[in-house]
């Protein structure tokens, strides 16, 4: 919604925003992948159309896919929609979500899940309107194991009321159980594969993972596909 006011942190005094350079749909919203990003949200909509309070859990078969930045970018179209959004980093292990969006990461889920702060202490409002970080805090010892706590559960209950969209960035489904465990917990699921980078029997086992788990698989997301040249004519007309 090009009418909704984007807050930068020049004007919350926060100290020079620098514009994250993952984050093509705000630095280039009007290019053919933004055009994607809204295609997405599209789909999204169209799919859970049923569910008031969407939450969508964002992961890919090896690591190194691009699923933080489509997670981040997706994030960031919804709430130029206008949609309250929660982006979560339930990536315990390797989190990235607070250099994307250049927030601390003193507090977050880890020190949630735990009952060291509440989930309103650790958030972070972001320079883009409606939109919201959960950063994963500090790595714990036991992500697993805090992923699938009634903590957990209880986290999401309590978010779900407050936000229009909740995003989970989540560790890849190969190397580790924690996507595993909150596809369960979601709405619906996305799979990320980086196109040329992963082979075929790594992206059918992460499927089986989550068919497994019982999760709700939306569709998957090429990343780094060459588009054709006739699609460039309509981005460049749009």
């Amino acid at each position: 919604m090009e009418s909704r006011k984007i807050k930068h942190r020049k004007q919350l005094n926060e100290g020079p925003f620098s514009e994250p350079k993952t984050l093509v749909t705000f630095s280039e919203p009007k290019s053919i992948i933004s055009e994607q990003y809204n295609t997405i949200r599209t789909n999204i909509n169209f799919m859970l159309s049923d569910q008031q309070n969407k939450k969508i859990l964002i992961t890919s078969a090896t690591p190194g896919e691009g699923k933080s930045t489509i997670a981040s970018n997706l994030a960031l179209v919804f709430a130029k929609e206008g949609k309250r959004v929660l982006i979560v980093d339930a990536d315990l292990r390797k989190p990235t979500l607070h250099s994307t969006f250049e927030i601390e990461n003193r507090f977050g889920l880890s020190n949630t899940l735990t009952k060291k702060v509440s989930y309103t202490e650790s958030m972070k409002e972001t320079f883009i309107y409606g939109l919201y970080v959960l950063p994963s805090g500090p790595v714990p010892l036991n992500p697993s194991e805090l992923l699938a706590s009634k903590a957990m559960d209880l986290l999401i209950k309590s978010i779900e009321h407050f936000f229009d969209i909740v995003i989970f960035d989540a560790p890849p489904l190969l190397p580790v159980t924690d996507s595993q465990i909150l596809a369960n917990k979601c709405n619906g699921t996305i799979l990320v594969i980086n196109s040329g980078h992963v082979n075929r029997a790594d992206v059918l086992k992460a499927k089986n993972i989550l068919k497994t788990s019982q999760a709700n698989i939306l569709g998957v997301i090429l990343n780094n596909y060459d588009l054709p040249n006739d699609h460039y004519y309509y981005g460049r007309y749009k």
